[in-house]
């Protein structure tokens, strides 16, 4: 038997047709310190339930894929320092942590993985992985996980310390729709645009939810729906551009690589932001956890698919 545990909550809500979002855990255990991560956590799940949703916070504990996390557990992931620290878990690393009993927050692409196989279609997130700057070959497996599972991840466009055209191109090999919430152009997690054009816009939910629907009936996979961080709340893209060069600098001098160079590159951007990289992170992951929702509500009142 797989090493998947659904909550009653969520599996009532699929078996009944009701709306369910997924949302990831990563940001939780490493995306924030505490308690603005226990806090950003429950956010995001109300927020899903304000806009008719039912949330599914996704982790592995001790050994178990657990599609809807409990609170207690969500608080003592979020409290979890040093060695006992919940691992950042991909795709790849979800068979090694279920055979050794251990505790993991899902990125993007293990959350999606555990998604599909709970039948959940909707993902919300801040924003995806992509192909890293330079030529180090960085690629990350969110991107390839998309190109598999269907799953529509609702997500700002991928993060700003990512290379955005090559990730645009990657999506496009891996033949992942992008379609734009109301904007022409692909989002840029902490500003709103990227000046890079877009093929495919949505204007509201339930377009965006007949675009998904037509997409699975002709067995696609995964969609990613990239919602821009509210224009109020969006960073200048000229400071932000000069925190990710200095931060990527950084990491270089350093010789940080891999899974460590992400939160490396975040935290580094949010020291020259003052921090206000951090209240507008919060601000698109829950826009987008509202987005989620209607998405996922929308989804509900079309025809099952076959």
């Amino acid at each position: 038997m797989a090493p998947i545990d659904i909550a009653d909550e969520v599996r009532d809500a699929i078996a009944g047709g009701k709306p369910v979002v997924a949302l990831e855990s990563t940001i939780v255990a490493h995306g924030l310190p505490w308690p603005e991560n226990l806090d950003i956590g429950r956010a995001l799940e109300e927020e899903a339930r304000r806009h008719g949703a039912v949330p599914a916070t996704i982790a592995v504990v001790g050994g178990r894929i657990r599609v809807g996390i409990d609170g207690a557990t969500l608080e003592r992931m979020a409290r979890a320092s040093g060695a006992e620290r919940w691992r950042k878990v991909g795709v790849a690393d979800l068979g090694v942590l279920c055979a050794r009993g251990e505790n993991g927050a899902t990125t993007v692409s293990a959350t999606t993985f555990a998604a599909a196989r709970a039948g959940i279609r909707v993902f919300a997130t801040g924003g995806i992985g992509g192909v890293h700057r330079g030529d180090s070959g960085d690629v990350s497996s969110d991107l390839t996980t998309l190109g598999r599972e269907p799953v529509a991840v609702v997500s700002a466009g991928c993060k700003a310390i990512l290379d955005l055209p090559r990730t645009l191109e990657m999506l496009e090999t891996l033949a992942v729709p992008v379609l734009g919430v109301r904007t022409n152009e692909f989002p840029a997690f902490y500003t709103y645009t990227s000046g890079l054009p877009l093929e495919h816009r949505v204007d509201s939910a339930e377009d965006a939810a007949a675009v998904c629907h037509a997409h699975w009936s002709l067995r696609g996979a995964g969609i990613l729906v990239a919602n821009p961080i509210p224009r109020a709340h969006a960073l200048d893209a000229a400071q932000i551009g000069r925190a990710v060069e200095d931060a990527l600098a950084d990491a270089t001098r350093n010789g940080i690589r891999g899974k460590a160079l992400t939160p490396h590159l975040l935290a580094f951007v949010s020291r020259a932001t003052q921090k206000r990289s951090l209240a507008a992170n919060r601000v698109l992951a829950l826009n987008n956890a509202a987005f989620g929702a209607e998405l996922a509500s929308a989804l509900c009142a079309l025809p099952p698919l076959a």
